[in-house]
């Protein structure tokens, strides 16, 4: 499963040069793992309550090329593998009109409790949702 939105760079996502500045790319990043996970039945809000929190804990982030003012976006997420205790989402930024590559990024997530105790092994209301789309998803153990 991959979740694609689309976006126009506004001014407010741009810094003093006119070109997409690096938190904006983070915003959108953020907003494709938090809709694919909706996507998926996994709602964190939902989650939150079950006491099952979902935090990064590590972030690779390329930078290939910079957005400009008035370029649509397209990002795409998908997740790229997972196991007893992590998942790992791929996301692409890239420009409508060219597909050139803006951003190539890795997002690793695990599972802790609000206390910030680390679950050993995924939830299982976690696991179920990635186990429904297993044939699109490599399953590392």
């Amino acid at each position: 499963m991959k979740n694609i939105f689309e976006t126009k760079v506004y001014y407010s996502d741009t810094d003093a040069y006119g070109v997409v500045w690096h938190g904006a790319y983070l915003r959108w990043l953020e907003k494709g793992r938090v809709d694919l996970c909706d996507s998926m039945g996994l709602d964190l809000v939902t989650l939150k309550n079950s006491d099952i929190l979902l935090p990064v804990t590590n972030m690779n982030v390329r930078y290939k090329a910079s957005a400009k003012l008035n370029d649509t976006v397209i990002i795409e997420t998908w997740i790229e593998k997972y196991n007893s205790l992590s998942v790992t989402f791929k996301q692409v930024i890239k420009s409508k009109e060219t597909e050139k590559i803006y951003i190539e990024a890795l997002f690793d997530v695990v599972a802790v409790t609000e206390a910030g105790k680390l679950y050993r092994r995924l939830p299982e209301a976690v696991v179920n949702a990635f186990e429904r789309d297993s044939e699109k998803c490599p399953v590392s153990v």
